[in-house]
């Protein structure tokens, strides 16, 4: 089985066929397909190795299955003597995608 190394939303992540990940917000509907550009590609006992300079192109293909709110990131600023405590929360859009192929 293939595994690859994926760059999106200024993130990187390692993939395989099949594997469901959560990315930051795409443009993209549920059910549409979209294409990632790849940095490495390579088998699981790593003896054919791909590695791109500075990626290979699009060689990693995947399927919308939905975007939502991520779980809630609380931030807290507190200063100690002056009375100052304020809270405020946070739900980034993630898309959920489902890894089709990688060539």
């Amino acid at each position: 089985m293939k595994i690859a190394i994926i760059k999106t939303g200024g993130k990187q992540y390692r993939v395989k066929e099949g594997q469901t990940i959560k990315v930051e917000k795409l443009e993209a509907e549920a059910g549409a397909t979209v294409k990632f550009d790849t940095l490495l590609v390579s088998d699981e006992e790593a003896t054919n190795l791909e590695l791109g300079a500075p990626s290979l192109g699009e060689k990693v293909t995947a399927e919308v299955i939905k975007t939502a709110k991520d779980d809630k990131v609380t931030v807290v600023k507190y200063k100690s003597k002056t009375r100052y405590k304020k809270t405020v929360g946070h739900r980034q859009l993630k898309t959920a995608v489902k890894i089709t192929a990688i060539a």
